[in-house]
């Protein structure tokens, strides 16, 4: 008999248009009837695995102890596994496919304890097709780790080592300057970046120059002069700010407007982090503003 857990957060990029959500909740109610059930959300672009990794890596620090399902799976039916790792020294598990969803979590979890492939039948619904892995394999999977059943039951175990790493680029970064990538755009127009604040040299004071640029824009991308703040209301009326946001990475933004709208930023656009001097002139040299082109739309 293994632990048992009263707590199951949801992830995935179903939407809730139609009843799949629902289904998925109610095989768990039927198995696990004690679980409470959290949507984390189920809004994540169709297929966008990098989007769903993120989304899950912004949540897994507050998450209540317990499992959590993730099913973000583009190759569904194929031969990718599907997957269950023990964080956290048994606090947790996570559920979901091995295409790299699950990885940025893992390491904010403190990495991978025992993992295994989610390859036993007994713990599994029957299904009348190979596309319906959130109904017949994780949410089956996660309501019998709720009741007890120990994760080695559950599948064969793997070496986490071989498991697909996370496809959230990393930032370039020196004492002169730092190329960092836009990861998310919320729901407001603010850009976060990939880049963390100790990403950032001694040399980088209050004041950057941010050059950005869409990976289809012949011109070289726009430079802006841009104050690091702490709270959105100390950005002026039009200016451009950078701050910290919930997540712990640094965040362009605009006081009450969309930074992203302004600038024609994405997800996917590079950015271009320099030191300025005390009159916002880079002291990497001083690139003339242009307009930017619109990056590939999500």
């Amino acid at each position: 008999m293994g632990r048992r857990y009263d707590t199951i957060s949801f992830l995935s990029d179903y939407g809730t248009d139609d009843e799949l959500v629902g289904v998925v909740k109610s095989v768990i109610r039927e198995l696990a009837p004690h679980a409470h059930i959290i949507d984390l959300t189920h809004g994540v672009p169709p297929f966008d695995v990098r989007a769903g990794s993120l989304a899950l890596a912004r949540s897994i620090s507050y998450v209540a102890s317990g499992i959590v399902i993730a099913a973000v799976d583009p190759t569904v039916g194929t031969a990718r596994r599907a997957v269950a790792i023990e964080v956290a020294d048994g606090e947790g598990v996570l559920i979901g496919p091995d295409n790299g969803l699950l990885a940025p979590a893992v390491a904010m979890t403190g990495g991978a304890g025992r993992t295994v492939s989610l390859t036993n039948s007994e713990y599994q619904l029957a299904s009348p097709g190979l596309t319906s892995i959130g109904r017949d394999v994780f949410a089956p999977a996660a309501a019998h780790l709720c009741n007890g059943v120990d994760l080695a039951e559950l599948g064969d175990e793997i070496d986490a080592d071989l498991l697909m790493p996370g496809v959230v680029p990393l930032p370039q970064a020196d004492a002169e300057r730092v190329i960092a990538q836009v990861l998310w755009v919320d729901r407001f127009g603010n850009a976060q970046l990939n880049v963390g604040v100790d990403d950032l040299a001694d040399t980088f004071g209050e004041r950057l120059t941010v050059r950005f640029s869409a990976p289809t824009d012949p011109s070289g991308g726009t430079t802006r002069s841009v104050v690091r703040v702490d709270a959105f209301a100390e950005v002026g009326a039009g200016a451009i700010g950078m701050l910290v946001d919930g997540s712990g990475m640094l965040a362009v933004v605009m006081n009450e407007r969309s930074v992203a709208e302004e600038l024609g930023l994405d997800v996917g656009d590079q950015v271009t982090l320099s030191p300025a001097d005390d009159d916002g002139v880079s002291s990497a040299g001083s690139p003339q503003p242009v307009t930017i082109a619109p990056g590939p739309r999500r």
